[in-house]
């Protein structure tokens, strides 16, 4: 049996739930009740095989859906199909939802009797498999979460936070995408259950990590658009590398109940990957804003607009504006930036300036800002095992609670090992050995340089340097390319095909995502490797909406974004 086919077995047998009602107004946890699983999607008829599922937005199928052009399931057979033609050459996904189908038909049924569920009705997303969907694996990219690859299955008895209100909205959740085990790569997106993602772009460069699979699946249009998660870049750097908006959001503003996390007392975000702004944020609007389920999301309370990120949208919201450019006052890093890179740059800040914005060089020399992030390493983050209460929040019918439950059923050892929490981990667990080492090395250094600080102290410093650059250059945001090089390439030393460092030439993060602020990618032009230059909006803490409006002003004027070339794999 071939890939394909062990992806469609493996599939049909998680089982999963399907769509329930629209939610009421401060609804209890909506219930999905379960149908057959759909049959594998092998000989779909018309008019399924002659939807053109291609850069596909969600604007287009709601008018679509009134047109009565075509069915919410019969769109999801479309985009299967294209999946099944392609999906064996790019890796995107680890597993397909065996329902889709049935949960489309519903959908269908609910239109023509009440009306769209929501912004979302019909609207076919995948999501990246660390984040729970009810009644299917979710493997976080780790063998031992799978039984296909000798684990034992990990299935949550309800949604994640964000997922919820995705289901909520009448979306439909076609996959659960490929990731590096425990999201612990920002570059490249190989996983021990599922292998490695490619870029549709170029197969010899790196797709992006961690959200490779999602950014892979959006670009390739194995779905209108995705969530990725991140703590260091991994939803900014797949979409640098597939040329996707993507949304950071400042930490808190979406729900992380439901994702398997990596340092999420501080730092892991959930948020949307798509080919448009618009596209992005409808997904924003609707995942964004606080919730009991998650404490972290208290800070959320009013700061999401009134009217949605959405309707906040203009075509001349650059007009007046500020940016500052980036410089060496902002890292050392990946500056100066690469030839091909500086010249992109350059025609993007005649762009923005065409608009009518200004621009400020390098806003953060002199500013100290570099030495005050330096102090980052050693700060206390406190001892929270984020694990073990993920695992905990699985539910009574989960086959294992805790880690000692899933060793004791499995027969191995946890990957990593540890389970106490760690001052300087963040709260990190079950992250690649790599990883944990210098982890271990950072503590070790630490522990010799004197008091420490707690992170939410350093946090809040960093951010006040920030806001005092901002006010006295009178800026609006930070406008930076995304990477200050070209990316790099998918197996980086053909001597060692195991070598894989973690080289995203990132310019945002990691320091974006310590301070906690919002960024917005924006694809703009392409190198000359077919790889796409992508630009980087960034702001301070809940800005999100004014983030996304300037990237539409941007994106309206120069319409950046150029689909990739699809070749068929073995399955096609």
């Amino acid at each position: 049996m071939g890939r394909w086919g062990r992806f469609l077995t493996f599939g049909l047998l998680l089982g999963c739930s399907s769509q329930g009602p629209a939610p009421a107004q401060n609804p209890a946890p909506t219930q999905h009740p379960a149908p057959a699983p759909d049959p594998a999607p092998i000989s779909d008829p018309d008019p399924a095989a002659s939807i053109d599922v291609l850069e596909l937005t969600i604007d287009r199928i709601q008018a679509d859906y009134a047109a009565r052009k075509y069915t919410a399931e019969e769109l999801t057979r479309a985009f299967l199909n294209r999946i099944r033609r392609y999906e064996d050459r790019y890796n995107a996904i680890i597993s397909l939802n065996p329902n889709a189908v049935s949960v489309a038909a519903v959908l269908d049924t609910e239109y023509e009797t009440k009306g769209p569920r929501g912004p979302l009705h019909g609207v076919p997303l995948v999501i990246k498999d660390n984040l729970d969907y009810a009644g299917l694996v979710t493997t976080a990219g780790y063998s031992g979460f799978s039984s296909a690859t000798g684990g034992v299955d990990m299935i949550p008895q309800d949604d994640a936070a964000a997922v919820e209100r995705l289901r909520d909205a009448g979306a439909i959740i076609l996959a659960k995408t490929n990731l590096p085990d425990f999201a612990g790569h920002g570059t490249r997106t190989k996983s021990s259950v599922a292998g490695v993602t490619l870029n549709p772009y170029n197969v010899a460069k790196a797709p992006g990590g961690s959200s490779g699979g999602t950014a892979t699946a959006v670009n390739a249009s194995f779905a209108v658009a995705g969530l990725g998660t991140e703590t260091g870049g991994s939803i900014q750097n797949p979409a640098s590398a597939q040329a996707l908006v993507g949304v950071k959001p400042t930490f808190g503003l979406v729900p992380l109940e439901g994702v398997v996390p990596m340092s999420a007392t501080y730092v892991d975000v959930v948020g949307p990957l798509a080919r448009t702004v618009r596209d992005a944020a409808v997904l924003l609007d609707v995942i964004a804003g606080p919730t009991p389920e998650d404490p972290r999301t208290e800070a959320a309370d009013g700061r999401v607009p009134m009217t949605g990120y959405l309707a906040g949208l203009s075509e001349s919201s650059l007009q007046g504006k500020r940016f500052g450019l980036v410089g060496e006052g902002w890292r050392s890093s990946f500056l100066p930036l690469a030839p091909e890179t500086e010249a992109h740059y350059k025609r993007a800040i005649e762009a923005l300036i065409a608009q009518g914005a200004e621009v400020v060089e390098d806003p953060f020399e002199g500013s100290g800002f570099i030495e005050k992030y330096s102090e980052r390493r050693g700060t206390l983050s406190g001892g929270v095992d984020e694990m073990a209460e993920y695992l905990a929040g699985l539910g009574e019918g989960a086959p294992f609670n805790s880690i000692d439950e899933w060793e004791a059923l499995s027969g191995q050892r946890f990957r990593g090992g540890g389970r106490q929490g760690g001052a300087s981990s963040g709260g990190l667990r079950a992250v690649p050995d790599s990883m944990l080492m210098r982890m271990r090395e950072a503590r070790e250094r630490s522990d010799t340089a004197g008091p420490r600080r707690s992170f939410p102290e350093w946090r809040a410093e960093i951010q006040e340097l920030f806001r005092e650059v901002l006010s006295n250059h009178r800026l609006d945001g930070l406008f930076f390319p995304q990477a200050g090089a070209p990316i790099p390439d998918l197996v980086q030393d053909p001597d060692r095909p195991d070598y894989n460092p973690n080289n995203h030439p990132e310019l945002p993060s990691n320091i974006i995502n310590d301070m906690g602020l919002p960024v917005v990618t924006l694809p703009f032009a392409y190198y000359e490797d077919g790889t796409p230059f992508v630009l980087a909006f960034i702001g301070d803490a809940w800005t999100e909406g004014e983030l996304l409006s300037f990237a539409f002003d941007l994106e309206q004027a120069t319409e950046g974004r150029v689909p990739p070339r699809l070749e068929g794999g073995p399955g096609g």
